[in-house]
């Protein structure tokens, strides 16, 4: 009896702990449990609870975009895919790389005594649907000390620094780029010829192991030299060459781009600013954005020619109109030092650094006379009317060898002989009308036809430049007011607006 009464005792004693002790334990594991009263996820993938663990473990969230995809129960499964993917699918063409998960995808591991369900296998799937992963790669990042100018990802830090120094040959000599790559200063030039001596980068260029999206990674030394060219964002324009196009006229045509432009442009078509083009070979006609400033500085030491220059004297015992050279000149010569600064091919600046003459120049020095004898031309000749205009110029019909002048502010204004000279004839025809000729003692004879009146000056009469000799007519055959003027020398008549040395410029006197 006894026994039986202890035995009972017991189990009250069991069954008082079952009913309040495990509440106890199970209150205690709550307070340190994360994910209290939690029993499955929110993410893209729901996931029950499937254990709780008396202590806390680490598990790994999967985001995309701030978004929970899953819990992923074993990462290292993850990567061992990411590495078997990257074998059988990538590494042919990104070779010496590894897979990453993709852009603004990523774990996030925390503590938790809860334990879900695994759907490890659903979860990769969803990445490879989407191609969510990276590669590992190197970004080129060009920055300006505030802005950042452009970054590009590559596959192979050396391809890139290939790719760069191509880029820069363009605008830098074979020894220039020898030097830099020894270590060496560019110096100043000593000798005649063309040197670099400098040459800088503005953007600071800096590089960065990273994983990056699959597509933009530069894969090959022409990509990352397109970069290097273009940017990202440049739209290229392009030109197809016509028949008898040079690389100049290209340039020309095409946004005032130098011969040398051309040719840098299209390094893979051309390799000379005199090389013949094709007709239809299509060029690139769009210069470069690069994200990075290459600027070059040059000197020039050349000789050069110092031109002589002709001063003139005046001498009162030679004619007017006469003159000649007393001392005849000669050049001189000098060393010229010439700096440049060229940004990105262009030329920017320059000047004149020094120069050494190394021969002076002799000016020539030539006298003119001043002395007038009356009736010789003097070769300087003056309009035949004041406000000159031209209402029918040398040919404007056939047979007409002349000009026609009018005085724009008076139709029967004076007309002046347009240098010194002789009256030869002052006389009338039916065609001429009214008409003088006066010589100039010279070999040039001037006409004036159709005056209104015979001139008042008779046939021996000795004239000075600019004197009346009569007035604006249309007498003979004319159809309005006008003198019918021409200068003849030996004979031939001239065109006094083209073929005349010494006569007044008629550039705008034409009537429209």
């Amino acid at each position: 009896m006894g026994k039986r009464i202890l035995t009972l005792a017991a189990c009250l004693v069991i069954s008082v702990l079952i009913v309040i002790g495990v509440p106890i334990l199970m209150n205690e594991f709550d307070g340190a449990a994360v994910d209290r009263g939690v029993t499955q996820t929110t993410g893209l993938f729901e996931q029950q609870v499937v254990y709780v663990n008396p202590k806390e473990k680490t598990i790994s969230r999967l985001y995309a975009d701030g978004e929970l995809i899953g819990i992923v129960r074993d990462v290292n499964a993850l990567k061992a895919h990411m590495k078997e993917l990257y074998h059988s699918t990538y590494e042919k063409d990104y070779p010496d790389s590894s897979l990453g998960l993709g852009r603004n995808v990523y774990i996030m591991e925390e503590l938790s005594c809860f334990e879900y369900e695994d759907r490890d296998d659903e979860i990769i799937a969803w990445l490879d649907e989407r191609n969510a992963y990276s590669l590992e790669a190197v970004e080129i990042t060009f920055s300006d000390g505030e802005n950042i100018t452009g970054h590009m990802y590559v596959l192979d830090k050396d391809l890139y620094l290939d790719a760069l120094n191509e880029y820069l040959s363009l605008f830098i000599s074979k020894d220039a780029m020898a030097e830099i790559s020894r270590g060496n200063v560019l110096s100043s030039t000593t000798t005649f010829g063309t040197k670099e001596t400098g040459v800088s980068i503005a953007q600071t260029i800096s590089t960065n192991d990273c994983f990056a999206p699959i597509e933009e990674i530069c894969t090959t030394k022409e990509q990352i030299l397109e970069y290097l060219k273009y940017g990202s964002d440049t739209e290229k324009e392009y030109y197809t060459v016509e028949k008898y196009d040079t690389v100049a006229g290209v340039g020309s045509k095409n946004h005032g781009l130098s011969a040398t432009q051309v040719m840098m442009i299209n390094s893979d078509q051309i390799t000379s600013v005199d090389q013949v083009l094709p007709e239809g070979m299509k060029l690139c006609v769009t210069y470069f954005e690069s994200p990075i400033d290459v600027t070059v500085y040059r000197q020039t030491l050349r000789s050069e020619t110092v031109f002589f220059q002709t001063t003139y004297t005046t001498d009162e015992t030679m004619l007017e109109g006469e003159s000649e050279v007393r001392q005849s000149g000669s050049n001189g010569q000098r060393n010229a030092l010439y700096s440049e600064k060229w940004i990105n091919g262009v030329l920017v600046s320059g000047k004149l650094e020094s120069y050494n003459q190394t021969k002076a120049p002799v000016n020539e020095v030539v006298v003119q006379g001043t002395k007038q004898q009356p009736g010789v031309g003097t070769g300087n000749y003056v309009y035949p009317v004041a406000n000159p205009g031209i209402s029918c110029v040398w040919g404007c019909y056939y047979g007409h060898k002349a000009n026609d002048f009018v005085d724009e502010y008076n139709r029967w204004g004076d007309v002046y002989a347009t240098d010194n000279g002789v009256v030869i004839t002052n006389t009338y025809d039916s065609i001429s009308g009214w008409y003088v000729k006066i010589d100039h003692q010279n070999g040039y004879v001037s006409y004036y036809g159709h005056m209104i009146q015979q001139s008042d000056l008779p046939v021996g009469s000795v004239v000075e430049k600019g004197q009346v000799i009569g007035h604006i007519g249309m007498t003979g055959l004319a159809t309005g007011p006008h003198v019918h003027f021409y200068v003849a020398y030996q004979g031939k008549e001239l065109d006094v607006c083209n073929e005349l040395n010494g006569f007044p410029s008629c550039e705008g006197l034409v009537r429209g």
